[in-house]
């Protein structure tokens, strides 16, 4: 059944404050999507769905263009249920919330549970192929896993040497990315299970992402390096954060998405800033500061997803605020 839309609250912007702190655009427009905050999120590839874990209202399908509350998505009837992580198929039809152990399989369109089941692990990080058919899980037993998810049954097994916080799926399912604690971001031949290129960086993975065609990897540790890099060579491309150079001071990369094309990469850190770049040159397009609560203080907010829209762009915070970007 629809669930009646919340009353939505458009924030005036303090523009003249926020650019004062930095030289970030501050967003066009900012929903509040939660009362509260939000433990997680995401947003369809297509730019038209956002999913939300809220601290207060439990698990909710957002529809981006209306910034209407489509559906409440909770694990058990009449409770809210915490949503650790989520995500959607590339065509959106599906999407996937977990608590720290549950997985449930929704249809974007009726709103209603497809599939439920349990992981073998403590639910990092999440990707869903095409049609829902399949979900690849980071997990914190040292493992990332390859769910069948309407037949049942893990199909691969991804082992490594630290807790997977990060991963991703290229369109086809061919190719799998992941970041793990040990340092290390890596590129998988899901057809084989082999991993086929490693890259070794300063601290631990928080982010990875993959463009559609599994062609270009984007893969950021904590307060350390962020780079672009080559999945069929190994080869690092560009590197997007340093402690030298452009970018004298240290990033957390936590949230990133290549468009559909591969051609720009958009990036989310823990201070709330959002960062457009052009993936094949490296270079940066435009910034932006996420909208505060509060104008004042510390309560910088963290960019839990970014997206791609159709003429702008759209960032999600710990906070719960949706952020319109050109």
């Amino acid at each position: 059944m629809l669930k009646k839309p919340h009353r939505l609250i458009l924030i005036p912007l303090l523009a003249s404050a926020l650019a004062a702190c930095d030289s970030a655009n501050s967003p066009s427009s900012v929903y509040e999507y939660t009362t509260l905050g939000a433990y997680s999120a995401d947003i369809s590839l297509d730019g038209h769905y956002a999913v939300i874990g809220s601290q207060d209202e439990g698990g909710s399908l957002w529809d981006i263009q209306k910034n209407a509350r489509l559906f409440d998505w909770n694990h058990r009837k009449d409770e809210r249920s915490i949503i650790a992580e989520s995500g959607f198929s590339p065509e959106a039809n599906f999407a996937v919330t977990a608590n720290q152990q549950d997985l449930v399989l929704w249809h974007t369109l009726t709103g209603q549970p497809e599939w439920f089941w349990s992981s073998p692990g403590e639910i990092l990080d999440l990707a869903i192929a095409a049609d829902g058919n399949f979900a690849l899980l980071g997990l914190a037993n040292h493992e990332a896993v390859y769910f069948d998810i309407k037949n049942g049954g893990i199909r691969r097994t991804l082992r490594h040497q630290g807790r997977v916080r990060s991963v991703d799926l290229s369109a086809d399912t061919l190719t799998a990315l992941t970041g793990s604690d040990d340092y290390k971001t890596t590129v998988w031949d899901m057809q084989s299970g082999e991993a086929t290129h490693q890259i070794s960086l300063n601290n631990v993975i928080d982010v990875v992402a993959l463009s559609p065609n599994g062609d270009k990897a984007f893969s950021a540790s904590n307060l350390d390096t962020a780079i672009i890099w080559d999945t069929q060579s190994g080869e690092i491309q560009h590197t997007l954060s340093s402690t030298a150079g452009f970018f004298p001071k240290r990033m957390s990369y936590v949230a990133a998405r290549f468009s559909k094309n591969g051609d720009q990469l958009l990036t989310g850190t823990a201070a709330g800033l959002i960062q457009l770049w052009d993936s094949n040159s490296g270079n940066e397009l435009k910034r932006w500061r996420a909208h505060k609560r509060e104008p004042y203080g510390p309560t910088s907010t963290s960019i839990y997803a970014v997206g791609f829209g159709s003429g702008e762009y759209y960032a999600i915070g710990s906070n719960g605020v949706m952020n319109i970007l050109k």
